[in-house]
């Protein structure tokens, strides 16, 4: 059972094992960087470093599509509100989009969606297609007919209050005739080509500051905590969603954008109803070719459903929407020298080469540097040990090109050995770490070398602590990644236990430290005081073991619900065998190597003396079923067999939404059986160990039952 598990995780697709392990890191490094830039205002990265890293996890998860998580930053758009904002909690969540690069990509999203729903080729499935704006979104909230609220999208769950800013874009309309009572209208706040200009000159001419681009430009304007300088600053607005609703706005997504534009709003005039993917093709070339002559900044091409109750049938992942997809531009390349190659250190211990580049533009971006992803893919190989550039490795010296796919993330896809210094030397991928010196190993299968060192490597505890206080993690208000590192090189905090013992064992120091008054460090500690109490979900993502995400992390709560039983099987648990083993790779998105990462974890006798000082200083709230009314709230279900009422992607995520567990394996833990025709080892296996099995029309009367 365990093999064909990890099987079906993998596809035996080359290269996956070592894919999956780069993408664990970059996803980590992403996140950070997006914690540090949004929320705390205080960049450790530059955007070309950042764009770099986040471009090479699209590339992953194009390349191996189980590998794209939901809780994946390629699926975000964002970060947790800047603490110089007020908090504003959206009553629906505003999610990202799925990204396609190719045309491929977009028939395989008609494909999935014609799947999801059971519709056969030839049924009609019409869609919207309107240009991807490249600004800022906003959620704006009417009552009455009055702008009561405008809020960023934040981290999609919370945003940062912007109504005075807001009330001085004219695009907005501060009062509706004929709306519904309430209203949130959702859109991308932008500036055209012609006002960045202008404003570029006026900061050039006044000797302030001048932006790079309009997105940067309209965000920066939107996010000032001071209205004027708002005012003075030329935004637009197009509306192209809506949030909570007291009454519906149409049928039809072309409706209620018809409706939008009556009560006064932008709506973008390139929007197009489709009624295939052919169209949806034409008009992406179309808008491709006048792209330049718009105006405004685009990047791409929205595609949704445009029938709303498909839309519902459809419904939601984690961060994105299953009926819409971004098709984004293709690249653009220019050439550069490659001046140096410099190690990182990450917090899985992850060795990872950067490029520092003579900065070059590239598509009206500034890029000074780049991932060279690992030490194989310097040499010129993949994971597999096939040839990359046909077999071109990359030096210090070497003129390289940089590639920007979808117009937002740089990378090295190519050099130019004409160009190459005869001096110059192969690159020797160090062996040591290089900020604490001990061995860097790279294990069999795995695509990155990573050093040994452990908490040890201030480089690898520093990243613990940084991710312990991430906005996923323990979020911690007024204690970031920038003061946990300052902390850590002061001897203050050596492990995420030490942070409820900071006010007991150095409260009176901290007070007397440059930029910490009594009163910030008394609001320092009251933060910390209230974090005592966490979700079991977040307490399993703060860990920060390999493998185990944010969605991984609700996974295991909601399978587990308390941390009792959680450590105790992770305790108990042996990799390979067992009933601990088996009832963890029964959970539905676990698969053979997060789940021997976290087994390993709790054996280490170091981590699990860490993990037990800190939850000795929390209290950990169980894990509540999503839908505790609901008849099958608790259980745990298998489907099996051919469904025909719905597609078995509706039925899991039916059963989620009501509070169930969809397991993908029967066990003795198993409660429920839904089998349809066709069923054949499950089936057998739950009548050898007594699980009641049901058909799909008992399964359809017992969901209803909520």
């Amino acid at each position: 059972m365990a093999k064909k598990q990890q099987s079906d995780q993998t596809g035996a697709k080359p290269g996956f094992a070592a894919a999956a392990t780069e993408a664990l890191a970059l996803r980590e490094e992403v996140a950070r960087a997006n914690d540090a830039y949004h929320r705390r205002d205080a960049p450790e990265i530059s955007d070309a470093d950042y764009d770099v890293l986040k471009r090479r996890l699209i590339a992953i998860e194009a390349e191996y599509p189980e590998l794209a998580l939901p809780d994946s930053p390629t699926a975000q758009v964002g970060a947790a509100p800047a603490e110089g904002f007020a908090k504003v909690a959206h009553a629906e969540p505003m999610l990202s989009l799925e990204n396609a690069f190719a045309s491929a990509d977009v028939v395989d999203f008609v494909t999935r969606i014609r799947r999801f729903l059971g519709m056969v080729e030839a049924a009609p499935l019409a869609f919207t297609a309107e240009p991807k704006i490249d600004g800022l979104s906003l959620s704006l909230r009417y009552e009455r007919g009055t702008l009561v609220q405008a809020a960023t999208r934040g981290d999609g769950a919370v945003g940062e209050n912007v109504t005075e800013n807001v009330r001085n874009i004219s695009d907005i309309p501060q009062h509706l005739e004929g709306a519904p009572e309430l209203l949130e209208v959702r859109g991308e706040v932008y500036m055209s080509h012609a006002d960045f200009a202008a404003m570029n000159a006026r900061q050039n001419a006044a000797g302030d500051k001048t932006f790079a681009n309009p997105r940067n430009a309209a965000a920066g304007s939107l996010r000032q905590l001071d209205a004027r300088i708002t005012a003075s600053r030329r935004l637009r607005f197009f509306a192209y969603a809506w949030g909570a609703l007291s009454e519906p706005l149409a049928t039809t997504q072309t409706g209620a954008l018809a409706r939008l534009q009556t009560l006064g709003f932008a709506v973008n005039p390139e929007t197009r109803r489709c009624t295939d993917t052919a169209e949806l093709l034409e008009t992406y070339g179309r808008l491709e070719a006048r792209r330049a002559t718009l105006g405004y900044d685009i990047d791409g091409v929205v595609y949704k459903v445009d029938d709303l109750a498909l839309q519902r049938r459809l419904g939601l992942r984690s961060t994105t929407p299953r009926w819409a997809i971004a098709h984004k531009f293709p690249a653009q390349t220019a050439w550069t020298r490659l001046e140096k190659i410099e190690i990182q250190v990450g917090r899985t211990g992850a060795l990872s080469p950067v490029a520092r580049l003579a900065p070059v533009t590239v598509g009206g971006v500034v890029v000074s540097n780049a991932t060279l992803h690992n030490e194989d893919y310097i040499a010129g190989r993949d994971s597999t040990g096939a040839s990359i550039r046909e077999g071109r490795d990359l030096r210090e010296g070497d003129w390289v090109q940089i590639y920007r796919a979808g117009d937002v993330i740089p990378k090295v896809a190519d050099v130019d050995l004409s160009r190459r210094a005869a001096s110059s030397q192969p690159y020797e991928f160090p062996e040591v770490c290089p900020d604490c010196g001990s061995a860097a190993v790279r294990e069999p299968g795995d695509a990155v070398r990573r050093c040994t060192g452990g908490l040890a490597c201030p480089a690898q505890a520093v990243e613990k602590l940084r991710h312990f206080v991430s906005r996923a993690a323990f979020d911690i208000e007024g204690l970031g990644a920038k003061q946990v590192e300052a902390f850590y090189l002061d001897g203050l905090l050596h492990e995420p236990a030490d942070i409820f013992t900071l006010r007991e064992k150095h409260g009176a120091e901290l007070i007397g430290r440059e930029g910490w008054g009594e009163k910030s460090a008394r609001k320092l500690f009251a933060a910390i005081e209230a974090r005592r109490s966490i979700p079991l979900a977040r307490m399993i993502f703060a860990l920060g073991i390999r493998h185990v995400g944010e969605a991984a992390s609700g996974l295991l709560a909601g399978h587990y619900r308390s941390w009792a039983r959680f450590e105790a099987a992770m305790h108990g648990a042996s990799v390979g065998e067992g009933a601990d083993w088996e009832d963890l790779l029964a959970i539905d998105g676990v698969g053979e190597t997060l789940a021997a990462s976290l087994i390993g974890a709790f054996h280490q006798p170091g981590e699990v003396a860490a993990i037990d000082r800190l939850a000795a200083q929390l209290t950990i709230e169980d894990a509540a079923p999503r839908a505790a009314n609901s008849a099958i709230s608790g259980l745990t279900v298998v489907f099996t067999g051919t469904l025909e009422q719905m597609t078995r992607a509706e039925a899991k995520a039916r059963a989620e939404a009501l509070g169930a567990k969809v397991a993908g394996s029967v066990s003795a833990r198993t409660d429920l059986v839904v089998a349809g025709p066709g069923a054949g080892s499950k089936a057998k296996a739950a009548e050898a160990l007594g699980v009641k099995v049901i058909d799909e029309q008992a399964w359809l009367t017992l969901a209803a039952r909520t």
